[in-house]
């Protein structure tokens, strides 16, 4: 694989596809159903953990990564749409949740579709409505269940690191290495998953491996890099009261570059292989 040529039309195409556009269009959807996807990965979660402890971690990486404001906002997101105990209104809520999360994945594959160069064919109908809907549902249970086990791997190996750090303090490094590679393969075969299930394109499971690996890694150098910027800059100072909320938006909106950057590699790389992009039944090519 020619790399440079790769790297030429990764521009050319991201330049194309207007991808800043579509990761603002992006992150509109994504401050929308923030809390509904917290809340919804809370709950998954807290069927093995606590869910107050496991919203106490969310909130303290939070604050880690971008500052006690932000963390504090995102606290209110959370606490402002938290179910009602009651039977009957605890189900109304459930499923309003899930059509707030799902929102986010309708406007993921529609950005997808168009890196892609395909759309949906116009007389899916109702059952094709229904079918993507329930997609994107399967989805929202799907990150939350990648959480629990993010959250029990963290878990066990916090226990590990810090085992090793009082019998072996020279080995302790062993832990966090190990915590960043599980870390690395989590993130990846998320990215993998969206690759492949979402946009209405016929893909292999190889045509991704590569570019969502490619993704993660720029993922958690731009998080580390991202919070080292945010944790030592004024940016929050300089919009007032609303400066968590724009700490949170640049976070999201960098997020969105990535993946869509991601995905756009990941169509070259797949362009290199085959000759052309072969829709998904229900989709047709429009460039």
């Amino acid at each position: 694989m020619d790399f440079k040529r790769v790297f030429k039309h990764l521009l050319e195409n991201w330049s194309a596809d207007k991808v800043a556009t579509l990761s603002a269009g992006l992150s509109y959807y994504t401050i929308f159903s923030l809390a509904p996807l917290l809340i919804i990965s809370i709950a998954i979660a807290g069927l093995v953990f606590d869910p107050d402890s496991v919203r106490q971690n969310l909130l303290q990486q939070f604050a880690k990564t971008f500052g006690t404001a932000p963390a504090e906002q995102i606290k209110m997101m959370i606490s402002s749409v938290k179910p009602s105990m009651h039977l009957f209104a605890k189900i109304v809520s459930i499923i309003i949740l899930l059509f707030g999360a799902s929102g986010f994945f309708g406007a993921l594959q529609t950005g997808l579709n168009t890196v892609w160069g395909v759309t949906p064919k116009s007389d899916r109908g109702f059952w094709g409505i229904i079918a993507d809907r329930f997609l994107s549902f399967t989805l929202v249970l799907g990150v939350g269940f990648l959480l629990l086990v993010s959250l029990i791997i963290s878990l066990i190996l916090s226990i590990i690191s810090s085992r090793l750090l009082q019998l072996l303090p020279q080995f302790a490094f062993l832990g966090y290495g190990l915590n960043f590679v599980i870390s690395i393969t989590g993130i990846t075969l998320l990215f993998a998953m969206i690759f492949k299930i979402i946009p209405d394109v016929l893909l292999r499971w190889k045509d991704v491996w590569l570019g969502a690996f490619i993704t993660a890694l720029l993922f958690t150098l731009g998080k580390f890099l991202l919070g080292l910027y945010l944790s030592h800059s004024n940016l929050a100072e300089g919009f007032g009261a609303s400066g968590a909320l724009i700490i949170i938006l640049v976070w999201i909106y960098y997020s969105a570059q990535i993946l869509f950057t991601g995905a756009e590699f990941t169509k070259v790389y797949y362009l290199e292989k085959n000759k052309k992009i072969q829709p998904g039944r229900h989709a047709r090519l429009v460039k």
